[in-house]
């Protein structure tokens, strides 16, 4: 999920904050709150082997898959509540969160190139390989 959505270029690791950072404040919350995903139905066939189905009926995001468990309220911890992610979930639309996401990505993106280039400056003009 990650280089589907970073891309398979180089990131050096000087931007491993802003990477973190990112992943942190825009894709985990976008994935947990906002994308859909499907979620497997299984039966047995005839021959008693388990067969999986995804049915559209089934698409929901991680968050409502979530609060479909029964007495969830039990497994989070204390400082977490339903409420409280509901309400994060509803403070933007999955689309609008997309976009801001995007944006933070192409931003992310300019950094890390930018920190390339000082890398690859640093090694050329008076660095310990000359």
């Amino acid at each position: 999920m990650i280089r589907k959505n970073l891309g398979y270029t180089h990131i050096p690791q000087a931007a491993a904050g802003l990477l973190n950072k990112y992943h942190q404040y825009y894709l985990n919350p976008y994935i947990n709150f906002h994308r859909p995903c499907f979620f497997p139905v299984e039966a047995i066939d005839k021959k008693g082997r388990v067969q999986k189905k995804y049915p559209y009926s089934k698409i929901n995001t991680p968050f409502e898959k979530l609060k479909s468990i029964p007495d969830i309220e039990h497994y989070l911890r204390k400082d977490v509540s339903l409420d409280k992610m509901q309400r994060y979930a509803e403070q933007m639309s999955d689309n609008n969160f997309a976009e801001r996401m995007v944006k933070a990505r192409s931003s992310l993106l300019k950094q890390a190139q930018r920190l390339v280039y000082v890398e690859t400056d640093y090694l050329r003009t008076g660095s310990l390989f000359d």
